[in-house]
């Protein structure tokens, strides 16, 4: 193996980890995200957290206006 092709292969891990490494804080951005809204949403409606999700669902669409 050349010296050129050990940095070109040295150059593309280093791409994979740096992708990695983004993908990683992108998925914990979300589940930051989601942990909030569901914290909100268990506060203005304390009632969702007895319920089940399709139910919980289910009742948000009827009381949301649907955007098409």
């Amino acid at each position: 193996m050349t010296d050129t092709e050990k940095k070109l292969l040295q150059a593309q891990h280093r791409l994979e980890e740096a992708q990695a490494r983004d993908r990683v804080k992108e998925r914990k951005a979300r589940t930051r995200r989601l942990i909030q809204e569901g914290a909100v949403l268990e506060k203005v409606l304390p009632e969702v957290r007895t319920m089940e999700l399709s139910a919980l669902e289910d009742y948000l669409m009827q009381k949301l206006p649907q955007h098409d």
